[in-house]
């Protein structure tokens, strides 16, 4: 896919906001909150990052290969595979219905192109990811392989063992992101169960670690992963701490555990979309 500048990378991020919510309201399901707060990552990564092909093959030999492990965030990643080619826009009034390749959370039952495991489930997508990046050094294969979590998902015990797992054996082709937002379904992680310093930590783990401090500001997005990247292949495998804010990009879902999980009413919509320029045009 052809690079597009800062500025073409937010029109689409903005276009991509709207299909977040638009998906989510239309059901009166789903998870806005930090799908709005990532959205800088999705499209930087699809749409500037990524060496990908929308011509899905499952076994991505030479590609770049991405995995979402926090799952519940489907909305953005569903917006930004349609608006790269995987499949058509119009599909994404699907989402979340019966019968639907667009399920609450990602699966490959339904066979929706760019999509290689089912997620949701949290704290397992690391451990496929480090799977599919030693798979690529057997094969001889210098593609990268990403993967994202919540911060939230850090509490769960199977990240440390792969993040123990991955320094051991020089993972060096994964670059791994955390959605840095201080925020899940129950309120502030400091209250929930306090992280404490995520840096230290993976950095004791044995991995390099960079922070991403503006991950709602696309430019330090990209750099972010340009920084990440040219660690990457030396011998350690890479932490990508994006610090984000929840609900970014509409002024009352902003900052807040609240719309974790809740939909928008029709006013809200009308108010939020009011705050999001049409761009590429509303499926």
């Amino acid at each position: 896919m052809e690079k597009k500048s800062i500025e073409q990378l937010e029109s689409v991020a903005s276009q991509v906001r709207r299909d977040i919510l638009r998906m989510v309201h239309a059901v009166q399901s789903g998870h806005p909150g930090a799908s709005l707060g990532c959205t800088e990552f999705f499209v930087a990564l699809y749409f500037d990052q990524l060496n990908h092909d929308s011509n899905f093959k499952m076994e991505g030999k030479g590609e770049d290969l991405f995995f979402l492990s926090n799952g519940h965030i489907s909305p953005v990643w569903y917006s930004v595979l349609a608006r790269s080619g995987y499949f058509s826009p119009e599909e994404m009034t699907t989402f979340r219905k019966l019968n639907s390749r667009l399920q609450g959370h990602p699966a490959t039952e339904e066979g929706l192109p760019g999509i290689r495991i089912a997620s949701g489930s949290l704290g397992q997508g690391m451990s496929v990811a480090i799977g599919a990046a030693q798979a690529k050094k057997i094969d001889g294969d210098d593609s990268t392989v990403y993967v994202l979590m919540g911060d939230g998902e850090q509490e769960e015990g199977q990240v440390w063992e792969a993040a123990m797992y991955a320094a051991h054996w020089k993972v060096d082709n994964l670059i791994a992101t955390i959605d840095l937002n201080r925020q899940q379904i129950d309120g502030p992680t400091e209250k929930i169960m306090n992280l404490i310093d995520l840096r230290a930590k993976y950095e004791s783990f044995g991995w390099e670690v960079i922070d991403t401090l503006k991950g709602n500001d696309m430019k330090s997005v990209v750099e972010g992963l340009e920084k990440a990247k040219s660690l990457s292949g030396k011998g350690k495998p890479v932490m990508n701490l994006l610090h984000t804010e929840m609900g970014f990009g509409v002024d009352f879902m902003v900052g807040t555990h609240k719309w974790h999980g809740i939909a928008p009413s029709d006013e809200q919509l009308a108010d939020a979309l009011g705050q999001l320029p049409e761009t590429i045009g509303d499926y």
